[in-house]
């Protein structure tokens, strides 16, 4: 069984922005950063695709926008 450890998006702030840090380990920080928020993107659009037009309601939004925002690709904000 593996643990992963995970960084919250404050921790990560504080990391990229420590100037202290050699530069790879700045660009690894950025990359870890960008990919990261891809990935949520992409785990959170394809839940919104699965959700019913009452849980859409729920949550504040139209069948309409909700197909807008599951079509976009995961570098799009």
């Amino acid at each position: 069984m593996t643990h992963a450890m995970t960084l919250s998006n404050e921790s990560l702030t504080v990391l990229q922005n420590n100037r202290s840090l050699p530069l790879l380990a700045i660009l690894a920080v950025r990359f870890a950063v960008c990919v990261t928020t891809w990935a949520t993107r992409r785990r959170t659009r394809k839940a919104l695709a699965q959700l019913e037009s009452w849980q859409l309601r729920d949550v504040g939004l139209t069948p309409g926008q909700a197909s807008t925002e599951v079509s976009r690709v995961f570098w799009q904000m």
